[in-house]
C-alpha cells in the first residue's frame, strides 16, 4: 500500500497544505499520487489532519488523521499508514513519500523491495546522492505495534526508529533531476517547472 505523508506545517512554503500546491497546472499531490500509484497493491492513502474534504478534488483515497495526539510527526503518519493497511487483506508493506516529491522514481518501490531482500533488513530506504531520505521508504506492517509504542514513549525521530530496526538502502541519481527533490518554498515551485521537461 502507498502512503502519502501530508502532516507538514508547510512553514517555509508560506503555511496551508504544501501538497495542493499547483506546479505547472497540476497540484504537487496529483503528480506524487500518479508516480507511486502503479506500483503500491492496495491503493493510496494520505497522511493528514484536519477536514479532509479539502482534498477530495484531487485525491480519490482514504484520508488517515494521526492516531496518536499533540502532533508528533511523520511517524505517526506512518503509524495511521501502518495501521490501515494491517486492516487489508494480503498488505504486508507501506511504502511512504512526502506529499512533495513530484519526480519521485517509477522503479521506487520495485528496488526498495529489491534492496530489503538483498541486505535481509525489515525497512528499505531511498537515498539519492549522499542523501538518505527516511521518510521515502519501505515499512513492513508488522512493526506498526513497536512504533506506537515507540512514538506513545515520546519518541519523534524518523530516523531513531529506522538506527532501532536497520535498514537496507537503495541509491539513485540526482542527474538528470534528483527523484526525491522535495519542494519546500514558492521558489522551488518555479525552480521545479523547469526540470519538468528533463525528468524521466
Amino acid at each position: 500500500m502507498g502512503l502519502v505523508l501530508a502532516g507538514g506545517l508547510s512553514r517555509r512554503m508560506g503555511g496551508g497544505d504544501k501538497p495542493l500546491r499547483v506546479l505547472a497546472g497540476r497540484t504537487l499531490l496529483e503528480r506524487v499520487a500518479e508516480r507511486l500509484a502503479p506500483q503500491c497493491a492496495g491503493g493510496l492513502v494520505l497522511s493528514a489532519n484536519g477536514d479532509p474534504a479539502r482534498f477530495q478534488a484531487v485525491f480519490s483515497g482514504a484520508v488517515l488523521p494521526d492516531t496518536i495526539p499533540d502532533h508528533p510527526g511523520p511517524l505517526a503518519g506512518l503509524l495511521a499508514g501502518m495501521e490501515a493497511a494491517a486492516e487489508r487483506p494480503g498488505i504486508t508493506h507501506v511504502a511512504s513519500v512526502p506529499g512533495d516529491a513530484p519526480f519521485l522514481p517509477h522503479d521506487f518501490v520495485a528496488r526498495l523491495v529489491a534492496a530489503a531482500a538483498a541486505e535481509g533488513r525489515p525497512i528499505a530506504l531511498a537515498a539519492s546522492g549522499e542523501r538518505r531520505h527516511f521518510t521515502s521508504a519501505l515499512w513492513p506492517v508488522a512493526l506498526r505495534d513497536d512504533l506506537r509504542g515507540w512514538l506513545e514513549r515520546g519518541e519523534r525521530r524518523v530516523g531513531g526508529f529506522i538506527e532501532r530496526h536497520g535498514a537496507a538502502v537503495a541509491s539513485w541519481p540526482v542527474e538528470p533531476v534528483d527523484p526525491f527533490l522535495n519542494l519546500n518554498a514558492p521558489e522551488d515551485l518555479a525552480a521545479a517547472e523547469a526540470m519538468l521537461a528533463r525528468c524521466p
